[in-house]
């Protein structure tokens, strides 16, 4: 098992929590939650080792669009980057549902 870590630069604060996903066959699971600094914390718990580059190519490529303070929590078991990128989007879309109730 690899344990990750990644930091980057944010714009806005992050209010709301989410979860999507599940760790299971193939899946991942992704917990965001509102950071302490105004920075995006990224936090990565894999079951396949040796994919850090390919980790941080998805993860640079989300961060140049979404900017906010978050402390994330991913869990995997082999996800492909395809699933990376949507698991993402989908957290921050809860998210953002959740700071508009």
């Amino acid at each position: 098992m690899e344990h990750l870590t990644f930091d980057y630069p944010a714009q806005r604060a992050v209010t709301t929590r989410a979860h999507v996903g599940v760790v299971g066959s193939g899946d991942l699971e992704v917990l965001l939650s509102p950071a302490d600094t105004m920075a995006a914390h990224v936090v990565v718990r894999t079951s396949v080792d040796g994919y850090s580059h390919i980790w941080k190519s998805v993860l640079d490529r989300f961060f140049t669009r979404y900017d906010g303070a978050a402390q994330i929590e991913m869990n995997d078991f082999g996800a492909t980057p395809g699933v990376v990128a949507l698991r993402l989007a989908e957290a921050l879309e809860e998210a953002e549902q959740g700071d508009q109730a």
